[in-house]
């Protein structure tokens, strides 16, 4: 049975153009407290129903490639059935099917266990909805 659950709310703002936001630094700094040097399993999730959670490595194009790739696999146009909003936008709704809402990743010492070169990012399409929240839990 666990012997901690703590949970944090951050409040993002990604702007109005399409962006890939880092959270890795916020998952640490939350982890330090909540953590207190315990194993468990940290929890990141959007709820929003237009943006989700990589984990990707940032810094060197790989957040830009990502944007590209979800361009080319949902382009802003009028394809979609989704119609509100700006032109485009349906594709918005589909994102969270491609990057899902959420990750669950391992805490060990109270320390995030990710590879050399991955980050924790939010990512977000929705150029109509640039205040977003993310919810951090950890388990431990």
């Amino acid at each position: 049975m666990s012997d901690v659950f703590s949970t944090r709310v951050l409040n993002i703002t990604s702007g109005s153009a399409e962006s890939v936001v880092d959270l890795t630094r916020d998952c640490e700094a939350f982890l330090r407290e909540a953590a207190g040097g315990r194993d468990g399993l940290l929890n990141v999730f959007v709820p929003h129903a237009t943006a989700g959670v990589a984990i990707i490595e940032t810094g060197s194009g790989s957040d830009d490639d990502l944007l590209a790739a979800l361009h080319t696999l949902l382009p802003a146009d009028d394809r979609w059935q989704h119609r509100h909003g700006s032109p485009g936008h349906g594709r918005d709704h589909v994102l969270p099917a491609f990057v899902p809402p959420h990750a669950t990743l391992p805490v060990i010492g109270g320390r995030l266990e990710l590879g050399t070169w991955q980050s924790v990012c939010l990512v977000d399409t929705n150029r109509d909805n640039p205040d977003r929240q993310v919810r951090l839990s950890f388990l431990g």
